[in-house]
Formats: structure tokens, sequence, C-alpha cells
């Protein structure tokens, strides 16, 4: 059974899952603060971040027995973080606020910071807030926040489109349960079968 189903659910410790996370966590603050109650953008974003953050989790825990699941869910957790990504990207467009570009220190600054929880990220977002950008224009709280999920999401894409890769090549290489299942049984059918020759040239089946 060691060999059937292999070790699986250390979610936790994969750290696309825990930035995905802290984006799931920041996206909930955030529509609360800045989102139309009434819009439905607002359920859009939270259920997107949502997504990332449990097909990462449902995609480990099913790895032990499927890893065709796991690489599924692992897509649909990419391609969630990607929808929030442009709902970010929308609401900085919408309200005439600073996307920052991929060279700004600011976002190097954020990934250097390596924030775990959304107090390190608060104190992050307030070190930033009121300060003067490259432009001379002052960066607002809803700026610096749209700005710092989109940073975080981008690592967190980047770690998943890694994840991705593996796995596909993992799969190629190894197969998935019924490969497995196919190897264990005939390696159970071999050693039968070895048992049975041995029994045999000891006479243990002679009248």
């Amino acid at each position: 059974m060691a060999d059937l189903i292999v070790p699986h659910g250390g979610y936790k410790k994969l750290k696309s899952f825990q930035i995905a996370q802290l984006v799931y966590d920041l996206t909930v603050r955030f529509v609360e603060l800045y989102i139309d109650k009434k819009s439905r953008t607002r359920d859009q974003m939270v259920q997107a971040a949502r997504s990332g953050v449990q097909n990462i989790a449902e995609g480990s825990v099913a790895s032990g027995t499927s890893k065709k699941t796991e690489l599924k869910l692992t897509n649909v957790a990419r391609a969630s973080l990607e929808e929030l990504k442009l709902d970010y990207e929308d609401f900085l467009r919408q309200n005439n606020l600073e996307q920052w570009e991929k060279t700004d220190c600011r976002k190097n600054n954020l990934v250097e910071a390596r924030c775990r929880t959304m107090q390190d990220l608060r104190i992050w977002i307030n070190g930033l807030n009121g300060r003067f950008s490259a432009d001379g224009k002052k960066s607002s709280t809803p700026e610096i926040a749209a700005n710092a999920a989109l940073t975080l999401i981008g690592v967190s894409c980047f770690l998943l489109d890694r994840q991705i890769k593996r796995l596909a090549d993992d799969f190629k290489k190894e197969g998935g349960f019924t490969e497995r299942l196919y190897r264990v049984r005939s390696q159970e059918r071999a050693e039968k079968a070895a048992l049975s020759e041995k029994a045999f040239s000891r006479g243990d089946f002679k009248k």
C-alpha cells in the first residue's frame, strides 16, 4: 500500500498555498473597504480568491490516489487567481489609480518583506501610505492594497506555474493511481509465481 498511496495532503507547507491564503485574507478585507456592497464584483473577487486557496488544498489531498485530479485542481486554482488579478487591475483603472510596473521597487520590497499574515501586510501597507510615488503623486491606501494584492497574486501564479509543470512531468514519467495499481498487482503476481515455483522445486506438490 505504501507504493500505491503516495504521500499527499501537505498543502500547508506549499509556498503557493501560503501566499494564496494571504491573498484571500487581503481580498476579504479589501472588498469590505473599497467595493460597493451591492456590486457583484464583491462576491466574485472573494470567491475567486477562495477558489485559489481551496483548489490547491483539494488537489494536494487528492494527489494520494489521483495525480490527474491534483493537476486539474491546481490548474483551476491558477485560473481563479488570474481572474482575481483582472478584478484588481479593473479596480485601479476604473478609479484612476496607478498600477505599479513590473520593475517598481515597491513590488520587490513587498516580496522581500515576506509577509506571512495580514498583520505583517498591514504594517507594510501603512509604511507606504501617504508617501509620494515617482511621478509626485501620493500613494493612497486602496492603491497600495490593490497593488500589493497584484504583487502577491503574481508570486503565487509563478509558483503555481512551476508546480503545474512539475506535476505534468511527474505524471508523464510515473503515471497515476491506475499505473501504480498495475505495477503493484504485477509485482504481487510475480512474487506469488516465484513462491509457487520454489514450492514446486522443493517437491511440496508431490503426493
